[in-house]
């Protein structure tokens, strides 16, 4: 790993050409590109649900369905995106341009896995749901810096950066 990697230079353009030219050329981006609401349509109904059951004790059923398929959303997504960051970076994950979103999705992840664990092992559905919102919460954290990143592809796209 560089020190490339771990820092951020505010010179430094997010894509090179090369690496630009791979993002437009590949399937994976536009996979990525329908992952990313789709997950996003999906966590809203999830949290909605989740809600609904701390606040009135009802539709545990369906708020972990929910989780569930938020999760295997998640699971594909990173799958996916680190195909993507193969093609158009030459590595899996922690490429420079995505180093941060990478460290905190992997939280994300830990955190949407220890609910699946928490609901296997039994634990109570209040203490599930828990564990629920603040997987969520690291997702909406995680979302957001996907968002800043790609204003700052298209600033960058169009040399405003």
């Amino acid at each position: 790993m560089t020190s490339e990697t771990l820092t951020s230079s505010p010179s430094r353009q997010l894509y090179t050409p090369e690496e630009r030219a791979r993002r437009d050329a590949t399937i994976w981006t536009t996979v990525q590109g329908v992952l990313a609401p789709v997950q996003f349509l999906v966590f809203l109904v999830s949290l909605a649900l989740v809600l609904r059951f701390l606040l009135t004790g009802a539709g545990y059923d369906a708020a972990t369905w929910s989780i569930i398929a938020k999760t295997a959303v998640l699971l594909t997504i990173m799958i996916t995106g680190a195909i993507w960051e193969k093609v158009v970076f030459g590595q899996y994950l922690f490429a420079h341009a995505f180093f941060w979103e990478d460290v905190v999705s992997f939280l994300v992840i830990a955190l949407h896995l220890t609910y699946v664990w928490a609901l296997v092992a039994g634990w109570s559905h209040a203490d599930q749901m828990w564990i629920a919102l603040a997987a969520y919460t690291a997702y909406v954290i995680n979302a957001a810096q996907f968002v800043w990143k790609l204003r700052m592809a298209r600033l960058d796209a169009e040399g405003r950066l």
